[in-house]
């Protein structure tokens, strides 16, 4: 045990050990409050004052929820060390999340937008009090957990940190050899003679590659046998970096570089967040200091990140997900033409679905505005285009990479690989989870659709029956009208029944087309109904599949597997009993990978192709009914609008009618005309107010069976199960 007049640690509860100091959990000997405190050995005494002293004035102006606090400066009893007394982050650094197995290939995007935010605002902090802090890693980026639940990240260790204004340059080096900048690089690791000075875009480099390799699980630059194994090509590859790449791997001894300018398949970020962190990263890891972008752009571009809302979409055809990084205040307009970057679906073919209704987006509306949305219910997406959209799917790497397991014990060599294995399964066990929500997206965005086809059937039905309900009046007036004319006797000067027997031709074909449309519409919706049955059976199918939970079942053995592999790598040498128990594990751990990659091919990626195959069928079948949907809808409209052009026809039959009828009515000088003549006209003249009455009707019954249709226009789809 060891302590300083107000706290009291023991040296068993190391926390972390560098160069100079060794940092232990401490308690507050009054408050038992847990805190770290930061003990200097002999070395760190070695050190000009000025240096010594410099951490303890930087934490002293430093305030910010995402630097590490001071709260005291103490010294031991006995041998009168130094000793910092800072906030305790109880979740270790974000190193420690990186070497989670868990986090093999990359933080998940939620925890990796935490990440850019706090270290963004502490460095942002960091300019506005004019330091530099020289030695940017994931192991001083310490983790603690907030009352709501999420992490909180704070930058640590200053010791290398010094005042440095953006215009000055400073000569002396700092920082540990994979996060520093390539100048700093040859000068420190190479330990090659050179006069140059180094400014605070030194810091920006280090970001860089911190950032990267929270958004991978790897880091950018890997020369073969690793970073500290060989140095000059670590070096030749930072130097020679091409503009725009942001990673570089040499895969074989004296190999060619491979240069990467986009983030790696394996990535757990979204394209949406690769595409706005892509650029930032190509800016920032520039070894020209001159070329490299200042704090200035990086902040403004980080923050243009941070202040972004997500709107999640699912590709209904293309069987994708997207993330749509929009601002808040960006309109419809801005978010179809951000649809379109990723889809290739352009703004005026993109139809959506959200929670089983069509959702109409206003082309003002406002993005913070939009519906709520997450992965697992976005926004559906539909092209309305006729042409059929190609299936995009879940992208991962196949085949999935295990390693592969040797008979000799090495416990070193086997917990690496037990590692990788365990972080293997992760990351099958993530695809598997994607591969299982894009086919439960499908089915359920499939039957949105229907359901709203279905609608639409029901709609056109009604639309339908309002028309031959009219033409049914209409092709009865028709009748009475040519009954009338056929009474007048020949030469009374009446118009002949051109007009009528023109609108009973018509009247036929709009009969006909009715019924064929009719038998069309019950068709569709038999079809229709066909799909939604193989639906239900699907999801249920989906739903009784235990792939997960046995791929679950599996990586629970393997990480208790891998936390003996762990615990066996601290002991100098394994006992006989302990050594043939590892290698039973051993044995177990490949025969559990083996398992996991026989679940995932033969049954989570079996089940997804052939869903996929379904879905391309079903899609291509209900995009089909759709465009007859809409065709027979054109058809009955332009059918509505032939009854009217039939109504007006008879309307004015009958007007000319009536007129010739009233003026062979009108008082004349008298004249021998036949009685039963003028008896026949009083009759004519009645039954001609009689039909005049019934176009009146029909009128109105066009005009109601018009509101009708605009109405069934206007409503939501009944929303899917």
């Amino acid at each position: 045990m060891q302590s300083t007049p107000n706290y009291l640690w023991s040296t068993e509860d190391l926390l972390g050990q560098g160069a100079t100091a060794c940092v232990y959990k401490a308690r507050n000997k009054k408050s038992g409050e847990l805190v770290a405190v930061k003990v200097f050995n002999n070395a760190s005494y070695l050190r000009p004052q000025e240096v010594q002293m410099r951490e303890f004035e930087m934490l002293r102006k430093l305030n910010h929820q995402n630097i590490v606090k001071l709260f005291a400066v103490e010294e031991t009893g006995s041998s009168k060390q130094k000793v910092l007394v800072m906030e305790y982050c109880s979740s270790g650094s974000l190193l420690n999340v990186l070497e989670d197995p868990a986090n093999a290939f990359g933080l998940a995007e939620s925890e990796f937008l935490i990440v850019l935010q706090c270290v963004v605002a502490g460095m942002n902090h960091l300019r506005e009090n004019g330091v530099v802090h020289r030695d940017i890693k994931p192991g001083n980026i310490m983790r603690l957990m907030g009352e709501d639940g999420q992490s909180i990240y704070k930058l640590t260790d200053f010791g290398a940190a010094r005042e440095l204004d953006d215009d000055e340059k400073f000569v002396s080096v700092y920082g540990t050899e994979e996060y520093l900048h390539p100048d700093m690089y040859e000068r420190a690791v190479l330990r090659k003679p050179q006069q140059k000075a180094y400014g605070v875009t030194v810091d920006l480099w280090s970001i860089g590659v911190t950032f990267y390799h929270a958004a991978t699980g790897s880091l950018p630059f890997v020369p073969f046998g690793g970073p500290r194994r060989n140095k000059e090509i670590m070096y030749k590859i930072t130097t020679e970096k091409p503009a725009g790449a942001i990673a570089g791997v040499q895969r074989q001894e004296n190999g060619s570089i491979e240069w990467s300018y986009e983030l790696p398949v394996t990535c757990r970020l979204s394209a949406g967040l690769k595409d706005q962190l892509i650029p930032i990263l190509a800016n920032i890891l520039e070894a020209d200091q001159e070329k490299c972008w200042g704090f200035d752009q990086f902040f403004a571009e980080t923050n243009d990140i941070l202040h972004r809302i997500v709107v999640d979409v699912f590709s209904l055809q293309q069987a994708s997900s997207h993330r749509i990084y929009i601002h808040s205040y960006n309109t419809t307009t801005k978010f179809l033409d951000a649809v379109f970057k990723q889809t290739n679906i352009v703004p005026h073919h993109q139809e959506y679905f959200f929670e089983g209704h069509l959702y109409e987006l206003d082309p003002n509306l406002q993005a913070h505005n939009f519906c709520k949305t997450t992965e697992h219910n976005p926004l559906t997406l539909l092209s309305t285009t006729e042409q059929p959209e190609e299936i995009v799917g879940v992208r991962y790497r196949d085949p999935l990479e295990f390693p592969k397991f040797v008979p000799k014990v090495d416990v070193v060599a086997d917990c690496g690989a037990a590692k990788s294995a365990v972080g293997a399964v992760h990351q099958t066990l993530r695809i598997a989870q994607d591969l299982r929500r894009c086919r439960e997206l499908l089915a359920r965005g499939l039957h949105w659709v229907i359901g709203n086809l279905k609608t639409e059937c029901l709609r056109i039905l009604e639309q339908r029956r309002g028309a031959l309900s009219v033409l049914t009046c209409l092709q009865l007036t028709e009748v009475k009208t040519h009954v009338l004319y056929e009474a007048v006797p020949a030469g009374s000067g009446v118009p002949a029944l051109k007009d009528v027997a023109t609108v009973k031709t018509k009247l036929q074909r709009v009969a006909e087309e009715l019924s064929q449309c009719s038998h069309n519409i019950f068709d569709f919706q038999g079809a229709l109904d066909g799909i939604l049955t193989e639906l239900v059976k699907h999801r249920q199918q989906v739903h009784e599949d235990k792939s997960i939970r046995q791929i679950e079942c599996c990586l629970e053995k393997m990480q208790l597997i891998y936390k003996q592999f762990k615990k066996a790598r601290t002991c100098l040498r394994l006992g006989y009993n302990e050594e043939q128990i590892h290698k039973l594990d051993k044995v177990n751990l490949g025969h559990l990978a083996r398992k996991v990659l026989l679940i995932f091919q033969d049954n989570c990626v079996q089940q997804y192709q052939e869903a996929l195959a379904l879905h391309g069928s079903r899609m291509r079948k209900v995009c089909e009914i759709k465009k007859h949907l809409k065709r027979l809808s054109n058809c009955i409209s332009a059918c509505s609008v032939e009854a009217m052009e039939c109504q007006d026809c008879l309307q004015s039959a009958l007007d000319r009618f009536l007129q010739m009828e009233k003026r062979s009515l009108a008082p004349v000088p008298p004249a021998p005309s036949p009685f039963h003549l003028s008896q026949a006209r009083q009759e004519m003249a009645f039954r001609m107010q009689e039909l005049l009455e019934q176009m009146r009707s029909v009128a109105c019954d066009l005009q109601f069976n018009n509101s009708i249709i605009e109405r069934l226009s206007g409503a939501a789809p009944t929303p899917g199960i």
